[in-house]
């Protein structure tokens, strides 16, 4: 990325509005149901309007799901929602081409842009207003969301510098020693600027085990490009519920019940 592509004028960099992509484009076949992963009710509502109920109060101002499977279903809850339009991920390459394929959106939006996981109902305002408060504050090109989990396996660690900045993101499967100790873990909830999402989409590559294209690859395409880039650790200790499993699906109800639900 040269200089002058790098760095766009101010009303790139500090947007006032903020739009979401929320991936809601998989079946979840751990399920062992016909119906779409985050149609699933929790507490009364299927689990991503959860999400977008979040998204909303944060002050997100347009919504887009990625649909895919039964998508006529995922359509037919928000139908006729002014804030929210949909996008079809007709193949399934990975969570980067989930956010790829929302191409036309993003080349008319010049601010900021939240993209967070549909299966994810105890997503909170609190962490995403942070988050979104910090990428137009410090004018980041990218920021996590992280939090420190007591049992961080199988998930991805929050690789940093001795002096704390953020280095990458590490998967379980490819982390050494030293770095499955690390406790502070993604949770998949990112902000970044508009036109470094772009930037990064484009530069993804399949040279993975699955041969899909990662969104968390983004961060360190940035990072490497000498951009900003961070991970706070805003997200609170019931984010790292998300929904795979029935059992995965109860214990979020559970604790959405504790937290007044």
């Amino acid at each position: 990325m040269s200089n002058n592509s790098a760095n766009q004028d101010s009303s790139v960099s500090k947007p006032e509005q903020t739009l979401a992509i929320v991936l809601a484009a998989g079946q979840g076949t751990r399920m062992s149901s016909d119906l779409p992963k985050v149609l699933f009710p929790v507490c009364g509502k299927p689990m991503v309007r959860h999400v977008v109920e979040a998204l909303r109060k944060a002050a997100v101002t347009q919504i887009i799901l990625v649909v895919g499977f039964r998508e006529e279903l995922v359509r037919h809850e928000f139908a006729d929602e002014s804030d929210i339009e949909f996008v079809t991920q007709h193949e399934r390459l990975g969570t980067g081409h989930a956010v790829q394929v929302c191409h036309e959106q993003l080349a008319g939006h010049t601010g900021t842009v939240a993209v967070v996981t549909g299966d994810s109902p105890l997503i909170q305002t609190t962490s995403l207003a942070a988050l979104i408060a910090a990428q137009r504050n410090e004018q980041l090109a990218c920021v996590l969301g992280s939090l420190q989990c007591d049992d961080p396996t199988g998930l991805g660690r929050i690789v940093r510098h001795h002096d704390g900045s953020f280095e990458g993101i590490v998967e379980h499967k490819d982390a050494n020693e030293e770095q499955l100790r690390i406790t502070e873990v993604n949770m998949s909830t990112y902000v970044f600027d508009s036109y470094h999402l772009q930037w990064s989409l484009g530069q993804l590559k399949t040279n993975n085990t699955q041969n899909e294209y990662y969104l968390t690859d983004c961060p360190s395409i940035l990072l490497n490009s000498g951009q900003a880039v961070d991970a706070k650790p805003v997200l609170q200790p019931c984010e790292a519920l998300s929904v795979n499993t029935p059992e995965q699906l109860q214990m979020v109800e559970n604790e959405m019940r504790k937290l007044g639900y």
